[in-house]
């Protein structure tokens, strides 16, 4: 075993292993000092009785870290403690003990061969010569001196300890004497025990010396500020200066730094959250309570607390369960209703399956909110919305830093907080609806978060540590996929939710709708009947729409007017068409946009707008001048772009009137002026209505078309096809003109959508105007 001569002088045949005592309360034993403790506790009392057994009375002192253990176990006290000499001994009436002991030497506790009746120990011997120099003595004297000036300001040394102090030239000796002469906290006693390196030890030593007179002439400053003038807020920081000063030197084990070392130690952190934590906790200790820093630093900390770091929701990955879960709540949506379960069968198979990013895009009242609750529910996660529309600051995304005042972590970061785990289904609702302001683009912010490669280390600007986003499945909504930006479309999977056709809204309004209505009404008891009838009326007479959300507006309303009426709820009450239009008024749709004769010039073309589609009328006339060409309407530029082209090709088909041509000036209205148009699906529409005024041949007023044209006279394929039909027939419509190159798409379309409906398929402009106009131009 190493160990210093004096340690050999002393102990000749050091025992490989001792009774070892836990000091209580404030006391650490140091090598080179006398050390007086009270022992009351059993297990420590038999340590003493095994140790006077022995002619050489020998001991290990150790210190305890936690005084509110009544019981200490091994991980409660220190590594480092004091190989000593029991000097003293005396049994209290109480049967406590008062022992007094010498310390000789600082050892390292190597092993505990001993737990019960009392801690048993084996341990290693540390010290540390050091030669005698020039350098030495000059610290020497510096520590001496510094030692001097401390006492004179705190008035803790005897007056006959000074001679014996100026005699010391010792390092260790020196240090351990001045150290029983101050109030200092149990933690900075055992640092300085466990420093070996005798010079070391007084270089560190001299640190502390030179903060405690820094703090000291503070205080002493502030008591003569204090003395002159104090005020009551003067007197609250004096108050409290002196509170945290008390605190610090006693090490009182209340305050609310040790309380927040508690409640890290409770849970299980990242090796970086806990490292950040700990940093932190450090810095809030030192600030004054009632400081706005303090604040901060306090509500950083529970963020950070707060945070899931592991915690998560069991997956259920059923696919059988979640397609019943899926059906139970939406009726259609079959291609979003299999995705979802094909990435539900593939969890079956991985675990670490990336989680995919959803885009479902369609009109207002589709169902696209509600499909991420179900996914929720089928997947047994939790799940949360965050509405995107609207949203102009980068912040919202990514957090403010900490040094913004009030400054919070990102809403990502708040809602998963919120919901307490890290794997909920997350809905970023109206992505298409954000904005980008002099605050930053918050779609650019999302371009890491909607990212599987790059969302397993998110870094919230608030809380700068990575956090892990690869177990959220994200569910993403829009009306259109025009706005939202390339990078970022491209990082999601888009899937089309198409407006419903009017059986499936009968079946939806007859399924979900009126049942869950009555329910939140409170009317599931009374007898009430709405007929099919009734539910198609409000359909065809009070809703124009793709989705349902005006739909169950009008059932709403419906409800309101027969609980009004119902005077008894026994009575039966049944609903039909009649009874519609007496409860809810004449029919609010005036459709009166469609020619009600064929008429020149006048054709029904076929719109997609984010809410659905719609009937799109053209209008064109021929006025006497010299060939000039007016577009009204609220045209954009693709549109009028092809305005210009049908009536290039116009003139080409209809060569024999080019006198006509040069004698006419032609005026192209869309109407409904107010509501912006653009597009080149209208390029037939508008080719028929020119030729129609050319010809003098009326247009058909019971056929529909869509299809871009070019220069050759080719019509090519639109997209929007479904929405269009549907249009086309909620507006009685039963023929359409449509490009040849979108039957595949038509193919592919449920039985519902295409019935009742004729589709005259067309791949040259010569077929659609001899579909429509009934004549075949030679080209």
């Amino acid at each position: 075993m190493d160990g210093t001569a004096k340690y050999k002088e002393k102990v000749a045949i050091p025992p490989e292993e001792l009774p070892c005592v836990p000091l209580k309360g404030n006391d650490v034993a140091f090598p080179t000092a006398l050390v007086p403790f009270h022992v009351e506790r059993e297990s420590a009392i038999k340590a003493l009785d095994k140790v006077v057994e022995n002619e050489e009375r020998y001991l290990i002192l150790v210190s305890q870290k936690n005084q509110n253990v009544q019981i200490p176990d091994v991980g409660d006290l220190y590594g480092i403690g004091t190989f000593s000499r029991l000097l003293q001994l005396v049994k209290l009436p109480d049967g406590s003990i008062r022992a007094l002991a010498e310390g000789i030497i600082r050892v390292k506790i190597t092993e505990y061969t001993q737990k019960d009746p009392f801690l048993l120990c084996k341990y290693e011997a540390l010290e540390k010569k050091v030669r005698k120099s020039k350098d030495l003595t000059a610290v020497i004297r510096l520590l001496k001196s510094k030692a001097m000036k401390y006492f004179d300001m705190t008035k803790r040394l005897p007056e006959d300890a000074v001679s014996e102090l100026a005699l010391i030239d010792e390092p260790d000796k020196l240090v351990d004497t001045i150290i029983s002469f101050t109030e200092m906290s149990l933690e900075n006693k055992q640092r300085f025990l466990e420093l070996v390196d005798p010079r070391d030890r007084m270089i560190e030593f001299l640190k502390y010396l030179n903060s405690e007179i820094a703090f000291l002439k503070i205080e002493a400053d502030i008591d003569d500020k204090v003395k002159e003038k104090i005020d009551k807020g003067q007197k609250e920081f004096y108050l409290r200066e002196k509170m945290e000063t008390i605190k610090n030197e006693l090490g009182d084990d209340t305050s609310e730094a040790d309380e927040l070392r508690e409640k890290l130690k409770r849970k299980k952190y990242p090796t970086d959250v806990k490292r950040t934590i700990e940093k932190e906790i450090n810095r809030f200790e030192k600030m004054y309570p009632a400081s706005p820093e303090a604040t901060v630093s306090r509500n950083y900390i529970d963020w950070l607390f707060d945070i899931p770091w592991y915690e998560k929701t069991k997956e259920d990955v059923n696919v059988k369960r979640a397609s019943k879960v899926l059906e139970a709540d939406h009726y259609g949506l079959e291609d979003v209703k299999d995705r979802i379960l094909d990435y539900i069968a593939i969890k079956n198979f991985s675990s670490t399956a990336k989680s995919p990013i959803l885009c479902l895009v369609g009109p207002p009242g589709v169902g696209k909110t509600s499909l991420g609750m179900s996914l929720a529910k089928a997947l047994n996660r939790k799940f949360v919305q965050i509405s995107l529309g609207g949203m102009r600051d980068e912040a919202e995304i990514r957090g403010h830093r900490r040094t913004y005042i009030g400054a919070l972590p990102g809403r990502l970061i708040q809602t998963i907080v919120k919901v307490g785990v890290k794997n909920p289904v997350i809905l970023l609702d109206e992505i298409d609806k954000m904005g980008i302001s002099f605050q930053g683009d918050p779609a650019a912010a999302l371009l890491e978060v909607l990212d599987p490669e790059e969302n397993s280390h998110f870094i919230d600007n608030y809380v700068e540590i990575p956090f892990d986003l690869s177990d959220v499945v994200f569910v993403t909504t829009a009306n259109t996929v025009e706005p939202i930006p390339p990078a970022l479309a491209d990082r999601m999977e888009i899937i089309e939710i198409p407006g419903y056709t009017f059986q499936e809204k009968i079946e939806i309004s007859k399924r979900f709708l009126i049942p869950k209505l009555r329910k939140e009404y409170g009317m599931e008891g009374i007898n009430l009947e709405i007929k099919d009838e009734a539910v198609q009326k409000m359909i065809e007479d009070y809703t124009l729409e793709s989705g349902v959300r005006g739909l169950e507006r009008i059932i709403s309303k419906l409800l309101r007017k027969i609980a009004r009426n119902a005077m008894n709820k026994d009575d039966k009450i049944t609903i039909g068409s009649k009874e519609i239009e007496e409860m809810l008024g004449a029919p609010m749709l005036v459709r009166s946009q469609t020619p009600a004769i064929p008429t020149i010039g006048e054709t029904i073309g076929l719109a997609w707008t984010p809410a659905g589609g719609e009937v799109l009328v053209i209008e064109a006339t021929a006025v006497p001048g010299t060939s000039q060409t007016l577009i009204t309407g609220n045209l954009g530029n693709v549109m009028k772009e092809s305005v210009t082209i049908a009536m290039t090709l116009c003139k080409n088909l209809c060569q024999d009137k080019a006198e006509f041509f040069k004698t006419h000036d032609f005026h192209i209205h869309a109407p409904e002026g107010a509501i912006p148009k653009d597009g080149p699906s209208a390029g037939v529409a508008i080719l028929t209505s020119l030729c129609s005024v050319v010809t003098g041949k009326p247009v058909r007023n019971d056929v529909a078309m869509t299809g871009e044209i070019t220069l050759n006279g080719k019509v090519l394929a639109i997209g929007g096809l479904r929405e269009k039909l549907l249009a086309a027939k909620r507006f009685g419509i039963k023929e359409v003109i449509v490009p040849k190159a979108n039957e595949p798409m038509v193919k592919k379309m449920k039985a519902d959508v295409i019935a009742d409906i004729k589709i005259n398929y067309v791949e040259d402009v010569s077929e659609a105007l001899k579909i429509d106009l009934g004549i075949d131009h030679v080209r």
